[in-house]
């Protein structure tokens, strides 16, 4: 069993900046594909960005078009915690957020299909006014 726990959301001004934490149980963290995901009202969910294990100490970041150099994935396994660093945010970006957890490594490239994540936390949210 894993447990997600996302803190860092609030409220913003276009073009800010917040850090988005995802704290994690687990003994294996550091082999887990970690992803956010956010969901706005009457939209799905959809990915964000990802970090997967490749083995020793490479990992692998991925993330969606529409976030692309404005948001960085990290983790510190020594923390079991997850980030995601959002950057000049715009109105659109305003969702609540969630991390999510896959222990068994991603399937298909980008780790983005969220019905491989079986673990995921209660969700942060995220306002960005304009």
């Amino acid at each position: 069993q894993v447990q997600l726990v996302e803190s860092g959301g609030g409220l913003v001004q276009a073009g800010g900046s917040l850090r988005l934490s995802c704290a994690a149980s687990g003994r294996t963290f550091s082999t887990y594909a970690m992803g956010w995901f956010r969901q706005s009202p009457g939209k799905e969910r959809e990915f964000v960005a990802a970090i997967s294990w490749s083995g020793g100490n490479t990992y692998y970041t991925y993330y969606a078009d529409s976030v692309k150099d404005r948001f960085t994935i990290s983790r510190d396994n020594a923390k079991n915690t997850l980030y995601l660093q959002v950057n000049n945010l715009k109105p659109e970006d305003t969702a609540v957020y969630y991390c999510a957890a896959n222990l068994n490594r991603c399937s298909g490239y980008g780790c983005n299909d969220r019905y491989e994540y079986s673990y995921w936390g209660q969700g942060t949210q995220v306002t960005v006014s304009s």
